[in-house]
């Protein structure tokens, strides 16, 4: 009888050895680079992982292996590589790294089939992780691997799985998905890692299905979205290949370089005319060019500003979480490019306007798409005798009342007259109608005319309502630059002989755009319009990108976006964050209201676009407070931190624009004020100030506006 044989203590401990060697400094991207091999069955790309087809992983991957950020939060659709980041984090994990992991997704069945379908070949394919896959069969199964030095768990988001496990690497897949009634889910599994300390790493990704839009304070209470808004949010900016101009294709970025397509026509229509358009020179960028672009993009997080021209300045935020969102129109893997996009919402949108119902459409802007969706809500239902039924008989016409911080100014131009109205902001966008009023001329002819409405209305200044003998002067004011035949020219002119009057000043870049005290504004009513953008469409493409040059700035704006905004506003009926309150006089002197009628003179169509509720109505004043908000935005009224707010919306006795109504006999300095917000504006371009045009002579009121406006300018 042979005698037994028995291993080799020898061997068995120089076998082992290698797990204490420390792991190579390589981040995640370098070892995928390195190491990774992509096999896709049925068709697909086959070979080494390549960073050209979606490098905007790479800066994710590396974030995994720093020590600056605790959690990890990924945006994305469908098909646009965000799960292979996690993937290569395991790679590189049980092949030089090791340290035990839990990866949740929402169910059972869905871990199963990631599992054959993902993570099983992966680890046939490379054989650094089959030869460190434990041969026990309990080591191998569809929900636990056991590798030498470390253990994968595959578990399903249900409360015993979250209380029951620990460990300091965690990848939370599909987190929108996981039953709501977990609650707080980063939360939950922030304990399941809280021993390990800053060894630990939580990668959070989802589509974002449990976003309602994309105002974060409102919408981004649960699921992924919410904890990108608490990381530092980073957004993939690319330059334009046709003018060079650095834009995001992100739906909240300043800059934001849309889909544009035809509303109308077939769906293989849509599909071969969709194109993505430049927010800054309105170029129309083909398909195949996104891949040159991404190569050259970057991720801008905040804390950082990126101008037109693709240089940055600030500072990352420090955050614990870091944050990237990755939209649809990114991704080199989406069937059909930017045209399936568009022909997928199309589609969507056609089959919502005939059943009502917007399920299709939720889930194509969601997966597809990459960005949160609003549920169609019954906007513009409230009825102009609500709203005047609201009008305060004490709040006086021409005065600032207690609350308001800043006065945006507007006009619309019509046939033989201006129409404007000045709009009082406050904290949190609490607002109050100051002065409405028409001026009579002729703006497609006259310049005199043009100039009656800077001094009456965008150079006056508002007595306050404490009676204390001060005022409070216009921040920016704006004017609609388009109708009948050449009031685009005379806007134009205008601007120019203002700005050389040295009534026109730029106080720099806000969130990415060149904000200016006076500026003309365009409504762009393309669906996918941008929010809000400054570009100059009178210069050609070198003076377009050479912000403050001496060139006419127009706010581009989307209609549509500031009309949601605006019917939510005037739908808030208490006192408080983004209230309305108006004055008693807007009312008629009995109903029907006027100019409460032009108010909601507008209703929202199942596509998002606004329209008339008639051919005939009115809808001045509805257009007036849009535009009113879009200047208040452009001042970053959006993005304000009320805790440390810019000067110009600072509290009445530090704020620049308050002055006493009678010209100072001696130039004062002006009252301390508190810092500004996170988000830094950049030094103004200087002006040379020439004197005014000799038909419009400046009163001791005009000269106060241009020192108040100096300062404002130097406030950053």
């Amino acid at each position: 009888m042979a005698e037994p044989s028995y291993a080799s203590a020898a061997e068995i401990a120089l076998g082992t050895l290698d797990i204490l060697l420390p792991p190579p400094r390589q981040s995640v991207a370098e070892y995928a680079r390195e190491n990774r091999y992509l096999s896709n069955q049925g068709g697909g790309y086959v070979g080494r992982w390549t960073d050209d087809m979606a490098p905007y992983l790479v800066e994710p991957m590396e974030t995994l292996t720093s020590l600056d950020h605790l959690t990890l939060a990924i945006v994305g659709p469908g098909q646009s590589g965000k799960t292979e980041i996690a993937q290569n984090w395991l790679l590189k994990s049980v092949s030089t790294d090791p340290a035990d992991m839990l990866w949740f997704m929402q169910s059972d069945q869905s871990l199963e089939a990631f599992c054959k379908a993902r993570i099983n070949p992966m680890i046939d394919g490379h054989p650094p992780m089959a030869e460190r896959l434990g041969r026990r069969p309990v080591d191998d199964s569809l929900h636990f691997k056991q590798f030498q030095g470390m253990r994968l768990e595959l578990l399903s988001a249900s409360p015993n799985n979250l209380i029951n496990k620990s460990a300091p690497r965690i990848v939370a897949d599909e987190i929108d998905a996981y039953p709501q009634s977990l609650g707080d889910i980063k939360a939950l599994l922030d304990v399941r890692r809280q021993t390990f300390g800053r060894q630990s790493k939580l990668l959070a990704i989802s589509h974002p299905d449990q976003a309602r839009g994309l105002n974060p304070a409102r919408d981004w209470t649960a699921g992924i979205m919410a904890i990108f808004g608490d990381s530092d949010q980073r957004l993939w900016y690319w330059p334009c290949p046709c003018c060079g101009a650095w834009s995001s294709p992100a739906p909240i970025a300043p800059r934001h370089m849309a889909i544009d397509y035809p509303e109308a026509g077939t769906l293989d229509e849509i599909e071969e005319k969709a194109r993505l358009l430049c927010p800054v020179n309105g170029c129309l960028i083909e398909d195949h060019h996104r891949k040159a672009m991404n190569r050259a993009g970057r991720w801008i997080g905040l804390g950082q500003e990126i101008d037109q021209q693709g240089k940055v300045v600030g500072k990352l935020a420090r955050k614990r979480t870091a944050g990237f969102w990755i939209v649809g129109a990114m991704s080199l893997f989406v069937m059909g490019g930017i045209g399936g996009l568009a022909r997928a919402r199309a589609k969507a949108q056609r089959e919502m306007e005939v059943s009502g119902e917007d399920e299709s459409l939720r889930q194509v802007m969601v997966k597809q798409w990459g960005v949160p969706y609003a549920h169609a809500k019954g906007l513009g239902s409230v009825s102009a005798n609500d709203l005047a039924d609201r009008a305060d008989p004490d709040l006086k016409t021409g005065v600032v009342p207690d609350g308001a911080r800043f006065l945006t100014a507007v006009a619309d131009v019509q046939a033989a007259h201006f129409e404007y109205l000045v709009r009082g902001w406050g904290v949190m966008g609490e607002s109050w109608v100051i002065e409405h009023g028409k001026i009579e001329g002729d703006p497609a002819t006259s310049s005199q005319d043009w100039d009656t409405l800077l001094q009456r209305v965008f150079l006056r200044a508002y007595p306050l309502a404490d009676g204390s003998g001060r005022a409070m002067r216009v921040l920016a004011a704006g004017y609609d630059s388009g109708g009948l035949p050449g009031v685009t020219q005379q806007a134009y002119a205008a601007w120019l002989r203002w700005r050389k009057a040295g009534h026109v000043r730029r106080i720099g870049q806000i969130s990415g755009r060149d904000a200016w005290t006076i500026i003309p504004l365009k409504g762009n009513n393309r669906l996918m319009a941008p929010r809000l953008t400054v570009s100059y469409p009178d210069t050609g493409r070198a003076a377009n990108l050479r912000a403050g040059g001496g060139n006419v700035p127009v706010g581009m704006f989307n209609p549509n976006l500031f009309k949601d905004d605006l019917a939510g506003q005037l739908q808030a009926a208490d006192a408080g964050p983004w209230h309305v309150h108006f004055p008693h006089a807007l009312r008629s002197a009995e109903a029907p209201h006027v100019w409460f009628e032009q108010l909601v003179a507008e209703h929202r169509l199942p596509n998002g676009s606004w329209d008339k509720t008639s051919p005939t109505v009115r809808n001045e004043a509805m257009d007036l407070m849009t535009m009113a908000h879009v200047l208040a935005h452009l001042m970053g009224l959006g993005r304000v931190d009320w805790g440390r707010p810019y000067r110009w919306m600072a509290p009445w006795d530090k704020n620049p624009l308050v002055q006493p109504m009678a010209a100072p006999a001696a130039r004062a300095t002006p009252p301390a004020a508190p810092s500004v917000s996170a988000i830094p504006a950049p030094a103004a371009v200087p002006q040379a100030a020439a004197p005014a045009p000799a038909a419009s002579p400046l009163s001791p009121l005009d000269a106060e506006a241009k020192r108040v406006m100096s300062l404002v300018s130097r406030l950053a």
